[in-house]
């Protein structure tokens, strides 16, 4: 009866912190950045990123800044747009000539805003 009573209170304890560990995690978040995205551009701009990659940061919706959702948008346009499945298995860029002229025009310009941004950031926090 004792080894009973050991082997339950053991199953609960182990069910129950399961359940408690359960509870208090949360679910892990994925936060794109500004800089997640240069930095995906600049690969793709140097044919060092892969199909994967791209997909894998331009395919995930960016809720918490509109902005850089119209950007990850505009860039999911342009591989649709310019951009052919299994161009990098073949030695050539991600995107054609086109595609490539318009990222980098997407990529100076979230540069710019980001550059900015914290130029402004700066600017507030000496004035007080």
């Amino acid at each position: 009866m004792a080894l009973y009573l050991l082997v339950l209170a053991v199953s609960l304890l182990v069910i129950g912190s399961v359940v408690v560990l359960l509870l208090v995690s949360r679910t892990p978040r994925y936060r794109t950045e500004p800089e997640h995205l240069l930095d995906l551009f600049d690969k793709a701009l140097d044919s060092r990123v892969s199909e994967t990659e791209w997909n894998a940061v331009i395919g995930y919706p960016i809720r918490h800044d509109e902005y850089l959702e119209g950007v990850r948008r505009r860039a999911y346009r342009l591989m649709d747009e310019h951009g052919r499945h299994g161009r990098l298995a073949r030695g050539k860029p991600l995107l054609d000539a086109t595609g490539q002229e318009e990222l980098a025009a997407l990529r100076d310009h979230l540069a710019a805003r980001l550059q900015l941004q914290r130029g402004e950031g700066t600017k507030g926090n000496d004035e007080r």
